[in-house]
């Protein structure tokens, strides 16, 4: 048998934000039976605890979601890093622990029922050609705002800015852009209205991986600019019944990116065992 626990994150009440399964004890399992288990819970993503392999690592975390497995992801970092400190696996050096992905080494700041996952993988990507983009959000074309892009801090994604009515009003056109994230951005208050359609997944309603990304691409497109720690408030899930919070915010330092980052709650809703492999 092999214990899990459930958790809601980015949000700081249950049955919100978005799901997650911790599955301890795995370090046996194959690949293929960690992708069955992840199917089977049938949340956006899965997180397997296991021994970390690298030093400096406090635990590794090989991350499921139901049709693939991704070498980074936002919710799980955040959700696993509170869920072994929470169950006594993992007592933290200070405040910070240290989570071996594939992506590398993510520090997770631990604070009371909230965590902040800091990357400094931080990769621009390619501009997307705005046809391609309002094809893959099922947009008109002049709803675009800006150059679309990819960006990445440990995980791409494509970013296609657009204003807030038309977040509401986009949906997901399977076919033209993976990890696309349609979202609207106020350089008065720094807030942001976001979505993100993912493929195998479909519409997720909290995406830590796209919320540190976007720093990137908000430095990139100068929507952010000037030397020192810049936060934005993303709003996300409302409109699939799973309202989300969380808080990114990007450090820049010389001109350049320091570091990104996404600050968010967790709250436990169940827990139990798997009792049969796959």
């Amino acid at each position: 048998m092999l214990p899990f626990e459930i958790y809601d994150v980015f949000s700081d009440r249950a049955y919100a934000g978005n799901q997650l399964a911790v599955v301890y004890g795995g370090r046996d399992l194959a690949a293929a039976q960690m992708q069955a288990i992840a199917k089977e819970f049938g949340f956006s993503e899965t997180s397997f605890v296991l021994p970390a392999t690298e030093a400096g690592a406090d635990y590794r975390a090989r991350i499921f979601t139901p049709a693939e497995e991704l070498p980074f992801a936002g919710h799980p970092t955040i959700g696993t890093a509170l869920a072994v400190v929470a169950s006594g696996l993992v007592a933290p050096e200070g405040d910070t622990v240290v989570q071996e992905c594939g992506a590398g080494l993510m520090d997770v700041v631990i604070g009371d029922g909230e965590a902040l996952l800091l990357s400094r993988v931080v990769e621009p990507g390619e501009p997307i050609d705005p046809a391609v983009a309002a094809a893959a959000t099922g947009l008109a074309v002049d709803r675009i705002i800006g150059v679309p892009q990819a960006a990445s801090a440990g995980l791409s994604h494509n970013f296609v800015r657009v204003d807030d009515a038309a977040v509401a009003e986009a949906v997901d056109v399977p076919g033209h852009l993976p990890k696309v994230y349609p979202f609207s951005f106020d350089p008065e208050t720094n807030r942001v209205h976001a979505r993100l359609f993912h493929v195998g997944v479909g519409e997720d309603p909290a995406t830590g991986s796209a919320a540190v990304a976007l720093g990137v691409y908000l430095v990139e497109q100068g929507l952010i600019a000037g030397d020192g720690l810049h936060e934005y408030e993303i709003a996300q899930g409302a409109e699939i019944g799973r309202p989300s919070r969380l808080v990114g915010q990007v450090a820049v330092a010389g001109g350049r990116i320091a570091h990104v980052g996404v600050t968010g709650s967790a709250v436990k809703v169940a827990e139990g065992s798997l009792v049969t492999l796959p």
